[in-house]
């Protein structure tokens, strides 16, 4: 059914808390992987993206900090988040945010295999026609 307004409030509190959670989290590790390199030692490839993806956030955390800082300015983030969607660390993301962005990556991947598979073939049939 529907919620009212102070369950949203409370939903919304409970997410940003996650995330910040969450953030803090993927923080300390990202550290100890700095650490990690300082000392010689060679990351592997998914904890070189996971640092990658940690500083990223950190980054993006800054703007985000301005709106949560600022009395009221939390009523502009649907704007800013409409304009600039990438503005949110990953964190914070919901489940649908997610799930839309892998959407639209699968319809991209399938665009350029459609686009790709087209292209062999006519290549194939110029080879044919020039060989035959």
């Amino acid at each position: 059914g529907k919620k009212s307004l102070r369950q949203k409030a409370v939903d919304e509190l409970k997410h940003y808390y996650n995330g910040f959670h969450l953030l803090w989290t993927d923080t300390k590790v990202a550290a100890r992987m700095v650490w990690r390199l300082l000392h010689g030692q060679v990351l592997t490839r998914r904890e070189r993206r996971r640092l990658l993806r940690t500083c990223a956030d950190l980054f993006r955390l800054v703007p985000f900090l301005v709106f949560v800082i600022v009395p009221f300015m939390e009523f502009l983030l649907p704007v800013f988040l409409k304009l600039f969607p990438d503005m949110l660390p990953s964190t914070f993301e919901t489940e649908s945010k997610r799930e839309e962005k892998l959407k639209k990556k699968l319809n991209a991947k399938l665009e350029l295999a459609k686009f790709l598979r087209e292209t062999i073939a006519e290549m194939a049939k110029r080879n044919k026609a020039d060989t035959g």
